[in-house]
């Protein structure tokens, strides 16, 4: 009780600990979610080449104009003027209206538009590209029922159905009005809570080696120590994601069609897991500069590999086995899981079974802080 007392009173005398498990997680969460806060992408600049110069290209460009996705910024005299506005920056989808469009569609032939976007932005280039369509298809369908709409089919219906004979709806069944919000945050704030638990890890442990020296700490009861030294910034840290959760849910409106205690359940494993991985980092190292450096390297990949905006079926090998090493990309199954499937509490033991295998490095990192605690006072510090 007495080492667990000094343990709270050393978090307390550090002004930086203390921000990392007070008020430095919550006010990054909901800076990350004022930058998403707007749900939906608008307005998003895309050029324009006309090549046709006719009634018909005009009509297109205000079709692809009205889609609130997409705003024509400027028009372009050629292709290679538009791709090295694109290439820059200042676009981020590219329209070539062809030569003699006009012309074609009076001849029977629907006017093709060359499209081009930027799909190394993963979001933005799927909005464009899906407004893009949905623009397109809207101005072929009233251009095809004008054209119908005569003697063929003198009824506007008819028309329509001569025009577009297989209609298609596309039905989200999750994130029903594809809000990015939900989509990003989500995940987002997950692999920002990985990072803060590694680095608070490794950086609170280097203060035993600033203070009286890994042997001198761990001297006699190695495992007693860590487990007093990880208890209280795990508890803050599972008191976080708590309030990320019901933030989530009671808050914003989110949905969890699953069970919440459930959730609360796996990040308390979540977070246990976290400090496993980050106290085998630190006694790999010994020191806090290089402890912070690997933790770093370790959870910078987070979002990217956890399978949220990229598929991890698509992944390399060496991706999918760096997610695997890493705690959050398991929690994060389970969150969606029960957040938008509902699914059964037993679908997601596989992936509690993976966090509870970060036992692993905390028993490698109890072995090696049994070595430290047998070496001479005060040489525990990396050589």
């Amino acid at each position: 009780m007495e080492k667990r007392a000094s343990e709270w009173r050393l978090l307390v005398e550090d002004p930086w600990l203390v921000s990392l498990v007070t008020w430095l997680p919550p006010l990054l969460f909901v800076m990350i979610y004022a930058i998403f806060s707007q749900g939906m992408a608008r307005n998003l600049p895309v050029g324009v080449v006309d090549l046709d110069h006719s009634t018909l290209s005009r009509a297109l460009m205000r079709y692809y104009d009205a889609s609130p996705t997409i705003a024509l910024a400027r028009n372009y005299p050629d292709a290679l003027a538009g791709m090295t506005a694109m290439r820059g920056g200042e676009i981020y989808g590219l329209l070539i209206i062809p030569a003699d469009a006009e012309k074609n569609a009076l001849l029977g032939c629907p006017p093709s538009i060359e499209a081009f976007y930027n799909s190394q932005f993963l979001l933005i280039g799927r909005q464009v590209k899906t407004a893009l369509l949905q623009a397109h298809a809207t101005a072929l369908a009233k251009i095809e029922t004008l054209k119908h709409l005569g003697s063929q089919a003198p009824v506007m219906g008819q028309a329509l159905a001569r025009a577009v004979p297989v209609a298609t709806q596309a039905t989200p069944l999750f994130n029903s009005s594809t809000n990015y919000t939900q989509f990003l945050v989500s995940a987002a704030i997950p692999a920002l809570w990985q990072i803060f638990i590694v680095m608070t890890t490794v950086l609170s442990m280097a203060t035993e080696l600033r203070r009286d020296g890994l042997a001198d700490w761990l001297k006699d009861r190695p495992v007693r120590g860590l487990v007093e030294k990880l208890t209280p910034y795990g508890l803050l840290f599972w008191l976080h994601g708590i309030m990320f959760l019901v933030t989530m849910v009671f808050v914003l409106g989110w949905p969890l069609h699953g069970s919440l205690v459930f959730l609360i359940f796996c990040q308390l494993i979540t977070v246990m897991a976290c400090q496993c991985a980050g106290a085998l980092i630190f006694f790999l190292s010994r020191d806090a500069a290089r402890g912070l450096g690997f933790a770093a390297a370790y959870c910078a990949p987070g979002l990217a590999f956890m399978g949220v905006t990229f598929p991890s079926t698509d992944m390399t090998v060496l991706a999918r086995v760096w997610r695997s090493l890493m705690p959050i990309s398991h929690y994060m199954d389970i969150q969606i899981a029960q957040a938008n499937y509902g699914a059964a509490q037993v679908l997601s033991l596989p992936q509690v079974g993976y966090l509870l295998l970060f036992i692993l490095p905390g028993l490698a990192a109890c072995i090696l802080g049994a070595r430290i605690s047998r070496t001479p006072s005060g040489s525990g510090a990396a050589v």
